[in-house]
């Protein structure tokens, strides 16, 4: 169940990572709430997950998810910029989420 804790944080760290851009620097209401209440659940579910998982596993598997999605979205979502590199260095992020979650004791 740790793992499906972490999965739903990580999921909310990059609603909050993507809320950031809409809230434009805190002005807008909506987006703000929207925002900091992802923040709040997306903590929440970290430490649940950390009861079990080691805290140093799931923080960088929380942050790997986030970085990785938060950048995918703002490509999908804001039209920035991918390279070459820069999709080699998301998959090499992936590539330590996932040998961190299979040697994770």
């Amino acid at each position: 169940m740790a793992w499906v804790y972490l999965l739903i944080a990580a999921a909310f760290e990059i609603g909050w990572a993507i809320g950031l851009k809409y809230t434009q620097g805190f002005t807008k209401l909506w987006p703000s709430v929207f925002t900091v209440t992802a923040m709040v659940v997306s903590f929440v579910f970290l430490s649940l997950a950390v009861r079990t998982i080691p805290v140093g596993t799931g923080y960088v598997v929380w942050t790997g998810i986030g970085a990785v999605g938060a950048a995918i979205l703002g490509i999908i979502l804001f039209g920035e910029p991918i390279t070459v590199w820069r999709a080699l260095f998301l998959l090499l992020i992936v590539s330590g989420v996932v040998g961190l979650k299979f040697t994770a004791h």
